[in-house]
C-alpha cells in the first residue's frame, strides 16, 4: 500500500492521522507492506502533482516494495480523503482477486 500525504507541511492533518489510524486497525488484522510518500519533498513532486488537493491517498496494489509507480498511478485502485477499515480491506479483497498480468 502506499500512502500519499503532506506529512511535513501539516503534521496535525486530521485526514492524514485518521486514514494512519484506519490503516493500523487494518495492519492489525491484516498486515501489508506499507510505503508513505511526503508530497512535499522534493522526490514527493510528481506525487504532489498527481494528487495535490487529493490527498490523503492510498493505493492498493499487488506491487512489491519499490514497484508502486506513477506512471501506473491511474490503473491503481484508491481511496482517498476518508475510508473505513472495511473499505480498505474490501478493496485488499478485490485486488487480490484479480489476476496477474
Amino acid at each position: 500500500m502506499l500512502c500519499a500525504c503532506p506529512t511535513d507541511t501539516s503534521p496535525d492533518c486530521q485526514l492524514c492521522t485518521n486514514a494512519k489510524y484506519t490503516l493500523s486497525d487494518v495492519w492489525n488484522i491484516r498486515p501489508f507492506h506499507y510505503e508513505e510518500i511526503d508530497v512535499m519533498t522534493p522526490e514527493g513532486k510528481i506525487w504532489r502533482d498527481l494528487y495535490e488537493f487529493d490527498t490523503p491517498v492510498i493505493h492498493v496494489s499487488k506491487a512489491a516494495k519499490g514497484e508502486e509507480l506513477v506512471k501506473q498511478a491511474g490503473k491503481a485502485v484508491k481511496l482517498m480523503h476518508r475510508f473505513t477499515a472495511e473499505e480498505v480491506t474490501a478493496k485488499m479483497d478485490a485486488v487480490e482477486q484479480e489476476p496477474i498480468h
